[in-house]
């Protein structure tokens, strides 16, 4: 019978098959961890006395709690004693148990849905799993990855298994051209809007078309990582010669390249494959775009007026965001900017906002940082001059992690302020107590910290 990708995939690790009444149980090929959902799990080791079954199939590094500044002195100045506790116990544990970890002397620490794929770890045809919503971002390569729960963590800490039901597979398919303008982000956020917060909930996406195809790595990470927002469990797009471009050469890519490579081709959706579900979109009726409300299914393109509440939640997301139906988004007078997160923190999301920057001042009063994803990232971004731009511009230029994404670490807004982001969550007080956020493109947060207002992008002449 034809399969799919995910099918595929899924049947290459099912140590048990599901039945009526248990889940299957799933081999798991690499376990990501971090400092924020590990300290409880390892605890569980402890108690029972199990050491980390396969610390070679585990990887880890220190993203979310980490500041993004440097005392003068050298030291870091940590926005609690719990987020230094956090960090430490990481560090402790993991050398304990032999995991490779990319901690503070390290040039591959960073977010670990950035240094994940920049070492090579992230393959095709993979179960990726993470104590971390946005691991969906691994997709990208044609890998099943997921977020997962404290309590599972430890379950593949101590057994490198994991219980999880076979969810429905959705076919998302974009085809045609999309407008001058259009990035990636625009895709992924425009494709929420269409299905809703809750569309993808119970399914496997597999995007699919030739907008995908024609995307960069960097581009299919970032439409994957925000599966999750639309409810979906993870998010996947075939492997093709872009994905092998992208991992030949890097630490962990495999020594008989040409060999995984000819099996990776194997997992690509046969023809006649049937999904649960399938939704069509034309590219060309994608445009940039920005959320308007609390969720990032409140999304429309930046050009629309603000719709009409359609109930009374989303009447209290627009009376929270202080929005009128009705009124331009565009024009929308913001505090802050912040480019970064797993979403768009990569070097080409970092080429992009400089691209807008260069030579131009950031508006008065708008405070924008910009926080590359990785050490790696953010070394390379300093030997093309991409820091140099920032700073010039008035930006700050940041330590790499997660930063304001979640706010973590300190970084934060004020009550009331709007913030333009281009993270992947808007939900309130993500950012800090009583902020808004507004998600968008790089391109789109670049305009808009140098018009101090929410800008079209395409309204901006660029360097190139």
């Amino acid at each position: 019978m034809p399969s799919t990708l995910f099918d595929k995939v899924w049947n290459r690790h099912v140590v048990v098959a599901e039945t009526e009444t248990n889940p299957a149980t799933l081999y798991i090929d690499l376990h990501l961890i971090h400092e924020v959902t590990t300290p409880q799990a390892f605890t569980e080791l402890k108690t029972r006395g199990l050491k980390v079954r396969r610390p070679d199939r585990t990887l880890a590094t220190i993203d979310h709690s980490t500041p993004t500044l440097i005392n003068a002195d050298g030291t870091r100045p940590y926005h609690t004693k719990q987020a230094e506790t956090q960090v430490e116990t990481l560090l402790a544990n993991t050398k304990e148990h032999g995991i490779e970890t990319h901690g503070w002397d390290s040039d591959n620490r960073g977010i670990v849905h950035v240094m994940g794929p920049e070492l090579g770890a992230t393959q095709p045809g993979m179960t990726i799993v993470c104590g971390d919503s946005h691991t969906a971002t691994h997709g990208a390569f044609g890998a099943i990855a997921f977020g997962i729960g404290t309590t599972q963590v430890g379950h593949v800490l101590a057994n490198q298994c994991l219980l999880m039901p076979k969810p429905k597979t959705m076919a998302i398919h974009v085809n045609g051209e999309l407008p001058t303008g259009v990035t990636p982000k625009d895709v992924i956020l425009h494709i929420i809007a269409e299905i809703g917060m809750g569309g993808g909930t119970g399914y496997a996406l597999e995007y699919r078309g030739n907008v995908f195809e024609e995307m960069s790595m960097q581009g299919r990470m970032t439409v994957c990582n925000m599966s999750i927002e639309a409810g979906a469990r993870c998010g996947m797009i075939a492997p093709d010669q872009t994905t092998f471009d992208y991992i030949q050469g890097r630490k962990f890519a495999p020594k008989d390249f040409a060999a995984s490579c000819a099996d990776w081709l194997t997992l690509a959706t046969d023809d006649g494959a049937v999904f649960d579900k399938e939704v069509h979109i034309k590219a060309e009726n994608i445009s940039p775009m920005v959320t308007y409300g609390t969720n990032p299914g409140m999304g429309i393109s930046i050009d629309s007026l603000i719709p009409a509440a359609a109930s009374e939640a989303d009447q209290d997301a627009l009376d929270y965001m202080q929005l009128k139906s009705g009124n331009k988004i565009a024009g929308t007078k913001v505090d802050k900017v912040f480019i970064g997160s797993c979403t768009n923190s990569r070097l080409e999301d970092l080429r992009a906002a400089a691209n807008i920057m260069k030579g131009r001042t950031v508006a008065q009063g708008v405070t924008t940082i910009v926080v590359p994803g990785s050490v790696v990232t953010k070394l390379q971004a300093e030997d093309e001059g991409l820091d140099t731009i920032f700073l010039d511009a008035g930006a700050e230029w940041r330590e790499a992690g997660c930063s304001m994404c979640l706010g973590m670490n300190g970084d934060i807004g004020a009550p009331g302020d709007l913030i333009v982001s281009t993270s992947n969550r808007n939900f309130m007080g993500r950012q800090g107590p009583g902020v808004r956020t507004v998600l968008a493109s790089p391109e789109t947060a670049a305009a808009t910290a140098i018009a101090g207002v929410i800008t079209d992008p395409r309204q901006v002449e660029t360097a190139a």
